[in-house]
């Protein structure tokens, strides 16, 4: 574990600490000490910032979603993005994809090659690129297709666990968390996410606790993990008290911020402890996820523009100069990324409530984008089936 300044959260403010810590939680066979799982994130959670935040905590770390269709097809991206450290265990990966036979064959490709430990399949993406060729948020409301996806890729994983992840429907009109929930369960997975929104709502205004609270209530044979609005240890210990959730899914809330996992380590664990890192340990933290994206892409110019979305998540609230924030943006090589961190004053304290709180783009509410005529039935047309298959193509969904 990564060595950070920390505080005792419980001298600070006791009563604001809820209490309800669930015990371990299992997925399958796999035994998590700690209930927490990294959402898979497009562009994000690749193996250098997997590793990072196993370096800070504890927890089960997904990968970026990948499609299926390209696995299939042994693209180099997508085998790229199922590659796991020698340090990564359990290999969890997830998949996205809109036709049963193209999943069923990822899932048995990444079983027969011992690729994965654990395989997630994503229907809570809200991205247009996706839900407008039927997939991730959308696909749920064709239950039918829905279930053939999932009872196939149950059947090809075998001893594999498989989870899924999903939102509560499209919009207010048209919720689906429920009936698919039961649909999944039925089908023998090991786990239900649900991110309490929409697809129309995006990542805009508050998550809908609630819906994780009813569904806890209409699942009882496999854990049922809530995602959405956890910022910070205190959040995630609030949500599993008030919904009886079995553990959570952070995504958002650790961008910039991988020692967040070591809070809530210490969180489920019965500890006080919150990392408040000075701005050397982040300099320290941004420098080392630079070089795990060198390893990662063996290509020190391409990890160097990955990192550049990361420079305003790890400076948040930090007073660091904007013209060298623009000059880490457009850095192209680690020695350059050291030189200007070494301009950095490491003994700035952690600023507070500046550098905490909500992280990353929240949107507004939009019509999410769907194929034609999507709406107009819970069943799936022949013809939208046909036009469903030849939409999948890129190697990341998100």
């Amino acid at each position: 574990m990564s060595i950070l300044t920390v505080t005792d959260r419980n001298a600070e403010s006791p009563a604001s600490i809820p209490e309800a810590r669930p015990a371990a939680l299992r997925i399958g066979p796999i035994e998590l000490d700690v209930p927490v799982v990294l959402a898979p994130m497009a562009g994000i959670t690749n193996t250098a910032f997997r590793r990072l935040c196993r370096e800070y905590g504890a927890g089960l770390y997904v990968s970026e979603m990948i499609t299926s269709r390209a696995l299939v097809e042994r693209t180099p991206a997508s085998l790229r993005l199922i590659q796991h450290h020698e340090s990564e265990t359990p290999r969890s990966i997830q998949l996205y994809g809109v036709d049963p036979k193209t999943v069923a064959e990822a899932v048995t490709f990444l079983v027969a090659e011992d690729r994965a430990d654990h395989i997630d399949l994503n229907f809570g993406c809200p991205v247009p690129k996706v839900t407008r060729k039927g997939g991730g948020s959308a696909l749920p409301w064709k239950l039918g297709l829905f279930r053939e996806i999932v009872e196939g890729a149950v059947k090809a994983a075998g001893d594999i666990p498989l989870t899924v992840k999903m939102r509560k429907g499209i919009d207010a009109e048209h919720l689906t968390y429920l009936e698919a929930a039961k649909a999944a369960e039925g089908a023998g997975v090991a786990s239900i996410a649900l991110h309490a929104r929409t697809a129309a709502e995006f990542y805009s205004g508050h998550a809908d606790w609630s819906a994780i609270a009813k569904l806890k209530e209409t699942i009882h044979s496999v854990p049922v993990l809530g995602n959405g609005d956890i910022w910070s240890a205190e959040d995630a210990l609030r949500m599993v008290a008030e919904t009886g959730c079995d553990g959570v899914v952070v995504g958002r809330g650790c961008l910039g911020r991988p020692w967040l996992f070591g809070d809530l380590a210490a969180a489920f664990q019965g500890g006080h402890l919150k990392a408040e890192p000075t701005l050397g340990e982040v300099a320290t933290a941004f420098q080392r996820h630079a070089e795990l994206l060198v390893e990662f892409f063996d290509d020190e110019g391409r990890a160097c523009r990955d990192i550049r979305k990361h420079v305003a998540w790890y400076f948040k609230g930090y007073s660091v100069g904007g013209e060298l924030r623009a000059a880490l943006a457009r850095s192209s090589s680690l020695d350059e990324i050291a030189e200007l961190l070494a301009q950095l004053d490491p003994a700035q304290p952690y600023p507070g409530a500046e550098a905490e709180g909500q992280r990353g783009r929240a949107g507004t509410p939009k019509v999410p984008t769907l194929p034609y005529g999507w709406l107009d039935s819970r069943e799936l047309e022949g013809a939208q089936r046909s036009e469903l298959t030849e939409g999948e193509g890129d190697t990341s969904g998100g």
